[in-house]
């Protein structure tokens, strides 16, 4: 299974919303928190070319955020993407 990477803050609703759905289906995720850190979030928009949270990678493929997530969950299973 490839890894899965979540850039997030403590403030986003988003942010919890992507990681409920990652929960939901038994996928575990690593959470990177870019709250009171300008590096690491500067390192996460140069990667994503996006500032706002959450970004997500499957392995190097960058997804996008909460909005991609649930519309690739909607297109195909999750599970199958991430195998």
């Amino acid at each position: 299974m490839k890894e899965v990477i979540i850039y997030t803050t403590k403030t986003c609703p988003y942010c919890y919303k992507a990681k409920r759905l990652l929960k939901k289906l038994d996928i575990p995720y690593e959470e990177i928190s870019v709250d009171f850190n300008s590096k690491l979030r500067a390192k996460m928009a140069s990667m994503a070319g996006k500032t706002s949270v959450p970004q997500i990678w499957f392995g190097k493929d960058h997804v996008g955020g909460c909005d991609d997530l649930y519309l690739l969950h909607e297109r195909k299973n999750l599970l199958e993407v991430l195998n």
